[in-house]
């Protein structure tokens, strides 16, 4: 007999074992990290020879060797306990060989609920000269039981089984063993027994069934977890599973280490006795910080099918106050009659219910503040953080506080300043004066802070009015506007400056068709003055004959009256040279001024403006001769003081002055000239 696959055996096995041929594993996963080679023990075995094959000596001598003695009795029976953990990916993965040196076992891993191949002579090609193919299975007393039969002239296959295996067992093609709906009690060793014409044929196969848990899920957990007090969080479960499941736990997906301390993880394994299935039980006790607020919990079950992770849970974290925090919750300055609410904010879990505000006022008995109920400096808030004081004044400005109201030595404050302004001005309303005399304008503010003011008149801003002898273009409407902190206030007053109307001007001049004259008469005065025109004093109100030509009649008449100042104009066609007065009233006197105008129909004559232009010249010769005449008359005069005085002795002694008769005829007619 060939035995070269002796060739490589470790030199552990001890010499006196007899050694079966290895069963060379396919390794179909690269999971597989450690393969455990047993050596099963006898009388004449030494102790301890329990050895480990790592990864890449599988590798390198490409089998694992899993031998007993060959006299050893009920080994088969117990194999299933003995032998090393193969994880393979899926069932069915691994391919043996036989060996005549003894008994050799193989394994197969089946899925729960599915179907199970069994495999004969490790799958290989039937032998020469087959007649029969039987299955059998090892019963848990020891003993044997069939399950089915099958010739290999024959077609049919007989099913031998009458317990449990009845209609769940089939024969493959190559002569493999079919079970179906594999469950926990399949879990044993079954027999393919081949008889030829030379031989009888036995191959053992072990069948392991995996079944990944069905649930994952945490189980009596804590309602609540106390800061630094270790605490039942709550227990894992994996259930109905093959092998058991390996139970982790995380927190916010990181691995928590027990340490026997913070945190302690006691676990089992409990088999369910109808299915054979295992629940394996992970009980977590932590110790809880402040850091855990808003920690997902979760546990982990790991098992050679599959890796599951339970549902995370979040745990209220409870913990006492250590600090107090005290807010404004109003935005932007406040000012008087505002609603001003505080908050007192506590960093324990859960936070207070039930907190003292304390109102500190310059003046516990401040007027401003005894609608509100307050009794002495603190004031009881339950189920509530918060507290509003209504409609504040200045009286309010002041340091704010609360505390617990279970310890008032925790306590948190601020300080509210309240913004006013109050605006005094005198004259206010409508103010009635008259031309010439005064007004006196004072304004008194105070104000929080710093405070702006603008004067403006009649919409425009100007600088703070100061009043002299009052005159028209005094008159107006004044406001003075005060702004600080958010704050505004703001008074006016009216200022009419009555008087009698003064005429300012009357002019004169063509209109644009120089077919009519445009007399223009302006006057200020305060009330509105009236207007009335006159033609060489006679009063003419409506009546143009003397005015204007009968047949152009005048018919354009204009007023306006702005801030006093009052306007009235005329078109008048005039039929001969007149003088035009314009007159103004009021109740409280008038005024008149008179123009004049010549006829349209004279000018026509000449050129455009010609008359008028030498009527003004005219005008002005006259004067120019008046005044020479006036100079001449001073000079004579000034001459006759002169020689009055060159005789003043003779004057003095009354004696009367003799002169020729020239000098004496000369006087005379200077006098009289003069």
């Amino acid at each position: 007999m060939d035995e070269s696959w002796r060739d490589g055996l470790p030199s552990v096995f001890h010499p006196l074992m007899k050694i079966c041929l290895p069963m060379v594993i396919k390794i179909q996963s690269e999971e597989l990290q450690n393969i455990n080679l047993w050596a099963l023990e006898n009388s004449s075995a030494p102790p301890g020879s329990l050895q480990n094959l790592k990864s890449n000596e599988v590798r390198r001598q490409g089998a694992a060797f899993l031998c007993f003695p060959e006299n050893s009795a009920g080994v088969l029976a117990n194999l299933r306990d003995k032998a090393s953990d193969v994880r393979a990916a899926r069932a069915n993965t691994v391919q043996y060989f036989r060996s005549e040196q003894g008994w050799c076992i193989t394994s197969v891993i089946g899925l729960y609920g599915e179907t199970l191949e069994v495999p004969c002579d490790s799958g290989n090609p039937p032998p020469e000269g087959l007649i029969i193919t039987k299955w059998k299975y090892m019963k848990n007393v020891g003993s044997s039981g069939n399950l089915l039969i099958k010739h290999s002239s024959k077609e049919e296959v007989t099913v031998l089984a009458e317990d449990e295996y009845a209609g769940r067992v089939a024969i493959a093609p190559n002569g493999s063993l079919l079970i179906s709906r594999a469950s926990m009690q399949d879990q044993r060793v079954f027999s393919c027994m081949m008889a030829t014409t030379q031989d009888l044929l036995e191959y053992p196969v072990t069948v392991t069934v995996y079944k990944k848990p069905s649930s994952v899920e945490m189980t009596d957990t804590a309602k609540v977890l106390d800061k630094g007090k270790l605490t039942l969080l709550g227990t894992c479960v994996a259930k109905d599973s093959n092998p058991p499941a390996e139970v982790t736990w995380e927190k916010n997906g990181q691995l928590l280490v027990p340490d026997g301390k913070a945190v302690v993880v006691t676990s089992s394994v409990k088999m369910e006795p109808v299915e054979g299935l295992s629940n394996t039980y992970s009980t977590l006790h932590y110790t809880a910080t402040k850091e855990d607020v808003g920690a997902a919990f979760t546990c982990s079950a790991t098992h050679p099918l599959a890796a599951q992770t339970s549902a995370p849970q979040i745990f209220p974290v409870h913990y006492p106050t250590e600090k107090l925090n005290i807010q404004l919750l109003s935005k932007g300055p406040i000012v008087e009659g505002d609603n001003v609410t505080l908050k007192c904010h506590a960093d324990g879990s859960p936070p207070p219910s039930r907190f003292l505000f304390h109102l500190k006022f310059d003046s516990l008995s401040s007027p401003s503040f005894s609608h509100h109920s307050i009794q002495g400096r603190k004031v009881l808030v339950e189920d509530s953080d918060a507290y509003t004081l209504a409609d504040v004044t200045r009286d309010a400005d002041g340091d704010y506080g609360c505390s617990l109201a279970d310890d008032e030595k925790m306590e948190a404050s601020l300080r509210i300043g309240v913004s006013y302004l109050d605006l005094s001005l005198s004259p206010t309303g409508t103010l009635l004066k008259k031309v010439g005399e005064t007004v006196v304008v004072k304004m008194e503010k105070n104000a929080s802070g710093d405070a702006q003011v603008l004067w403006t008149k009649d919409g425009k801003a100007i600088k703070a009015p100061a009043f002299g002898p009052l005159k028209y273009t005094d008159a107006g409407f004044y406001t003075c506007e005060v702004t600080t902190g958010g704050l505004r206030r703001s008074q006016s007053f009216q200022l009419v400056v009555e008087g009698t109307p003064v005429i300012t001007s009357l002019i004169k001049q063509r209109a644009a068709d120089d077919k009519h004259k445009v007399l223009i008469c302006e006057a200020l005065g305060v009330p509105e003055p009236s207007f009335q025109w006159s033609v060489n004093t006679t009063h003419r109100v409506g009546d143009t004959s003397t005015l204007s030509d009968p047949n152009t009649p005048s018919t354009d008449e204009e007023t306006s009256y702005v801030n006093g100042r009052a306007t009235h104009s005329i078109h008048v066609v005039p039929v001969a040279n007149l003088t035009v007065t314009c007159s103004v009233s009021n109740e409280l006197g008038g005024d008149m001024r008179t123009i004049d105008v010549f006829s349209l129909f004279k000018e026509e004559i000449q050129p455009k403006g010609a008359g008028e232009d030498d009527q003004d010249q005219a005008t002005l010769i006259v004067a120019i001769v008046a005044g020479l005449l006036i100079a001449a008359a001073v000079a004579g005069l000034v001459y006759w003081l002169y020689m009055k005085n060159s005789r003043q002795g003779t004057w003095k002694t009354n004696e009367k002055e003799e002169g020729t008769s020239e000098e004496s005829k000369k006087l005379e007619e200077n006098n009289l000239n003069v």
